[in-house]
């Protein structure tokens, strides 16, 4: 394939990222408009602030970059970030180290990259409401391409019914694209969000590939592409049915010790974090996903 049709191929995946960040931001912002009844829904509307990010190589020059967006302190939303980015450059030595361990090709000989992707981090303002992550992206090497990405579901409260809509909707989705996919990609995101030194979940699980590429890059697009329409029909609903149910001081010491562990997963095993703060990456933007408010027993 030519340089010509990847440039192309990848201005695709840079303006799909985008065009469902614009998306998710609509549709959460109209969440906080139409709160109309129960906990904080007195209280005015949050809307997202937009920052522009960048991303800087070793010798100082521009290296891409994105936008942050990020809503705090509103009626639904605690606090709530949605990220794209495009960054290129040169991958550091511990980076080519990482990739080469998983078995990308070519890293030794051209260890160029082009990176672009969506990230999505939000912790609720009622306990009742599980928190949420999503991220979808495209990497690409001289010598390789992959899509990488998913979305689980991190409940301070688990409900056995929010748990199975939120999985049943990722297998609608992923179905078209082969019925082996839910149950490959389920396992796969129940092994990562584990957390070892607590010897537990991070939460109730969704679906997580990494690594993907089967040589047709129109169908694995495809499936990114599917993996991000899934989110908004799997989660807003389960928002719709808690935001407005009355919660105790207990529920919301669960939900602060509950974002404890969320910080220590991402802090200490996150992929992505890892990478964005190891690459030069906004540091900020890198660290979206904290909650606000976290607590330790």
């Amino acid at each position: 394939m030519t340089d010509t049709d990847f440039n192309e191929r990848k201005a695709r995946a840079s303006d799909w990222f985008r065009n469902l960040r614009d998306e998710i931001v609509a549709a959460f912002e109209t969440l906080e408009a139409n709160h109309a009844s129960g906990p904080f829904s007195d209280e005015p509307p949050g809307r997202f602030e937009v920052t522009p990010t960048t991303r800087r190589s070793d010798d100082g020059s521009d290296a891409g970059g994105g936008v942050m967006s990020v809503l705090r302190g509103g009626r639904v939303f605690e606090k709530v970030g949605v990220n794209v980015s495009t960054v290129y450059g040169t991958l550091g030595a511990a980076a080519q180290k990482a990739m080469a361990a998983r078995g990308v090709p070519g890293i030794e000989l051209d260890p160029s990259f082009w990176a672009s992707g969506i990230s999505l981090v939000a912790h609720m303002r009622n306990p009742q409401v599980p928190a949420v992550h999503m991220n979808t992206r495209m990497f690409w090497t001289p010598h390789a391409w992959w899509f990488g990405g998913g979305s689980d579901l991190n409940p301070a409260l688990e409900y056995a019914e929010d748990t199975a809509h939120f999985h049943a909707v990722q297998k609608t989705f992923l179905d078209p694209h082969g019925t082996q996919l839910y149950p490959e990609l389920k396992a796969w995101a129940d092994e990562y969000f584990f957390i070892p030194h607590r010897n537990r979940a991070r939460g109730v699980g969704g679906i997580f590939m990494d690594d993907r590429n089967t040589g047709d890059w129109e169908a694995d697009f495809a499936l990114v592409q599917d993996i991000g329409r899934a989110f908004l029909p799997a989660f807003v609903p389960l928002v719709e049915r808690r935001r407005g149910a009355e919660f105790t001081e207990a529920d919301r010491d669960t939900q602060l010790v509950h974002r404890g562990l969320y910080a220590e997963y991402n802090l200490v095993h996150d992929r992505g974090t890892k990478f964005g703060l190891a690459t030069g990456h906004d540091a900020n933007a890198v660290l979206m996903s904290l909650p606000p408010l976290a607590k330790w027993v």
